[in-house]
């Protein structure tokens, strides 16, 4: 009963947030989207880190590559809109193959290995004639959709592609998946030794984080209009995910939220300060992992644990007082 409430408050919520564009103005519309896409960075990169152990300094490749297969797709002859979800299932599909060779890697040396094959990832796009190397292209297509509807696509493209994460991911997370996901970002030798599949489990672990990549990167794509490849390719994106991963909650579900959330509220009112603005940024980040390594989420429990239980008025569950020593039995033996 608990659990079906709680998906209703949720459904609630998500038809509340979807009729947004129709009583906020265009700026406020262009912020949430901006948020949702954030949330979405981080709570499909607190699934790959922080329940499966895998670090990831990468992700931005399938960030990039969803919106290259799309603007790829539309030079085909696609429309606009099914070409960006084709393009972002494109990017898993890539990630599939990529999980053959990656995942047989650990700890620092999967760090590195994603950050080499974004940048490789990244070069070879630039290399399309089509991309025009640094100078980058745009979805021309998308000019043809009045600026107000477009806007509103975009809205509900990066709001429908969170919900459709955070389900998928709640549901992996409350079955043997995600029981086996845990235990493997514990210890994976452990887990293999008691039966758990490693590398197949770590593989879905790894699609669905990408394509959570992918999905926000198209979202970034239908919204901006404009392609270029050191932007949409850049390692600032995996840093950003870090930073909302770490701050909210790394081992929580739903932690990197709040940590987008956070992130979001420090653009928005400290982002005029420019360099300092990036500068207290990792300050918070470094305060975070050093004195509160489990992040917001972690307090959050601790208070919870600190709080005394709550009285109750039932006598059968007070606690009993305890006999007087001398009305106790005396025993015969001497």
């Amino acid at each position: 009963m608990k659990h079906t409430i709680a998906w209703l408050l949720a459904a609630a919520l998500t038809v509340a947030l979807a009729a947004l564009p129709l009583l906020l103005g265009a700026n406020a519309i262009d912020k949430l989207t901006s948020l949702f896409i954030f949330m979405l960075l981080a709570a499909t990169w607190g699934l790959l880190a922080g329940q499966a152990g895998l670090v990831s300094v990468g992700q931005q490749a399938f960030f990039g590559l969803g919106a290259y297969f799309a603007l790829r797709l539309v030079d085909g002859g696609w429309a606009a809109y099914p070409a960006l979800f084709a393009g972002a299932v494109g990017a898993a599909v890539v990630a599939w193959g990529l999980s053959f060779f990656v995942l047989r890697l650990k700890e620092g040396e999967f760090a590195i290995a994603t950050w080499v094959v974004a940048e490789v990832i990244r070069i070879l796009v630039m290399l399309d004639p089509m991309v025009q190397g640094e100078t980058g292209t745009s979805l021309l297509a998308l000019n043809a959709v009045e600026p107000g509807l477009r806007r509103n696509f975009g809205f509900w493209m990066a709001l429908g592609s969170l919900v459709f994460m955070l389900v998928v991911t709640t549901w992996l997370l409350r079955s043997a998946v995600g029981t086996a996901t845990r235990a493997i970002g514990e210890d994976d030798e452990a887990a293999a030794s008691l039966g758990v599949r490693v590398m197949p489990t770590r593989r879905w672990v790894y699609v669905l984080a990408s394509l959570g990549a992918a999905l926000a990167g198209v979202a970034w794509l239908a919204s901006a209009i404009t392609f270029l490849p050191r932007t949409n390719f850049g390692v600032q994106w995996s840093v950003l995910m870090l930073f909302m991963a770490l701050v909210g909650g790394l081992r929580s579900q739903w932690g990197p939220l709040v940590g987008a959330l956070l992130l979001f509220g420090l653009q928005e009112s400290l982002g005029h300060l420019g360099a300092w603005y990036l500068a207290g940024l990792g300050a918070v980040a470094m305060v975070f992992a050093l004195w509160l390594p489990r992040g917001l989420a972690g307090l959050w429990h601790d208070w919870q644990n600190r709080r005394p239980p709550p009285a109750t008025s039932d006598p059968s569950l007070s606690t009993a007082v305890p006999t007087p020593v001398h009305n106790l039995p005396r025993s015969s033996t001497p």
